[in-house]
């Protein structure tokens, strides 16, 4: 880390809880303190002491056309002279939820609000207000948010820094959620033969990546679908993260199922602070002011944000090629990372669905979050810093995912496989 980095993180531990406003920066799990952004552009950033680097990240997901894609930049800037907030509605809100409706294949109906907490948050709060039942199911190593009922078991920040749940969230509260292992339906049978008839959703990432990637097996996501029509409860896909990234309409798209409600984020704000929730319209309108179940934010539908996400999906409509080109840049980054892990006599599995993936120092299948925390989380710190030093710039936990944009060519990802072989290489030394 740079010097001005240096002194910015010495500071902000003095003015903010850790130095940091959201844990897993802090760079703690990898033994790194986080360089401090100054720009970006493309696939890089730099930091505040000139420092490049090829970014992975992408902002945790969004920046799916690059940074500082000019289209972006030009509605975002076209917008804010105009003035930053309204609190009232504007077209920009009816652009977008068309946008997202036709895009999405289950959405008939969508709600705007300003993170993927809000969303998931929000929509937990509708299944239980229409159904009127209390309890919810979700998977372990599934980050919806921290949002009180979701972070029992939760992956992500939670699994980078081993908190069992979290303190302060009430265990009378806390008692309504059902935490169950990823990909396996016969947990998932079993408790719904017990609390079936209470539970009023089952909330899932189809394509989790809060745990690193790790891919639904066959029939998963079908066998939730099944069972919660048998029990009359919602199927609530978050798709914060894998909406409008591993296809136009998301994992529901890809693997052809409809879920009663889905949570959005990221993208669609073209890296601006957004969220949302959309679903059937019978049960959408059960929100205020048409219905009983109460939200509200006076950022939620900010213009800007507004502004950004419709840039940045007008481009994904416009360029019918992407998701190919996607799929097709990320073939090449992970099969090379996968040779150059072999070539230094590593045991690594990789797990990938489009353009996200994760790498875990294994040998066993990596099926769910179980199976995700025997990676060899010291492989990774010294991979982590080995990449860190030659200017790639990872997430900084074990436990989350890759991310490959537009912006990456095979020039800057032929470069990233030479400086994993590096890097794969001093691990054996």
């Amino acid at each position: 880390m740079g010097e001005k980095s240096r002194e910015l993180f010495q500071k902000a531990k003095e003015l903010i809880p850790g130095g940091v406003n959201s844990p897993v920066r802090a760079g703690k799990a990898v033994g790194v303190n986080p360089p401090f952004i100054d720009r970006a552009e493309g696939c890089f950033l730099w930091d505040v002491d000139g420092n490049r680097y090829i970014d992975y990240v992408c902002s945790w997901g969004p920046m799916i056309l690059g940074h500082a894609f000019p289209e972006v930049i030009d509605a975002v800037r076209q917008v804010a002279l105009k003035g930053t907030s309204y609190g009232a509605p504007t077209g920009l809100e009816v652009e977008m939820a068309q946008a997202i409706i036709e895009m999405v294949p289950s959405v008939e109906m969508v709600r705007m609000v300003n993170s993927g907490t809000e969303a998931t948050m929000s929509a937990i709060r509708l299944a239980r207000g229409f159904t009127g039942r209390e309890k919810i199911i979700k998977f372990e190593g599934c980050y919806h948010g921290h949002a009180d009922s979701l972070l029992v078991s939760a992956g992500s920040g939670v699994a980078t820094f081993a908190i069992p749940g979290c303190p302060g969230v009430p265990a009378a509260l806390a008692e309504h959620t059902i935490s169950l292992g990823f990909n396996n339906l016969a947990e998932v049978r079993k408790a719904m033969e017990k609390w079936g008839s209470d539970v009023a959703a089952i909330i899932v990432e189809p394509v989790p990546g809060n745990m690193g990637v790790v891919v639904p097996e066959g029939g998963f996501l079908e066998g939730l679908r099944e069972i919660t029509l048998k029990y009359d409860s919602l199927l609530i896909f978050d798709e914060v993260i894998s909406g409008f990234r591993v296809s136009r309409g998301g994992a529901q798209e890809l693997y052809g199922i409809s879920p009663d409600l889905t949570c959005l984020g990221k993208i669609i704000g073209g890296g601006l602070p957004v969220g949302a929730y959309g679903g059937k319209k019978e049960i959408m309108l059960s929100m205020a002011p048409e219905g009983d179940v109460y939200q509200a934010g006076t950022l939620s539908g900010n213009p800007i944000a507004m502004a950004g996400g419709l840039a940045t999906m007008r481009q994904i409509q416009k360029n019918t090629n992407i998701y190919k080109q996607l799929e097709e840049k990320s073939q090449l980054l992970f099969s090379g990372l996968e040779r150059a892990a072999h070539k230094a006599g590593l045991s690594v599995v990789i797990n990938r669905v489009g353009s996200m993936g994760s790498i875990f120092f294994t040998e066993e299948e990596v099926k769910d979050f179980a199976s995700a925390k025997q990676s060899d989380c010291e492989k990774f710190k010294k991979f982590y810093s080995g990449m860190l030093e030659q200017g790639v710039y990872l997430a900084p936990s074990p436990f989350e995912a890759w991310f490959v944009s537009a912006a990456h060519d095979s020039e800057v990802i032929k470069m990233t496989i030479e400086c994993a072989e590096r890097s794969f290489a001093s691990l054996g030394s």
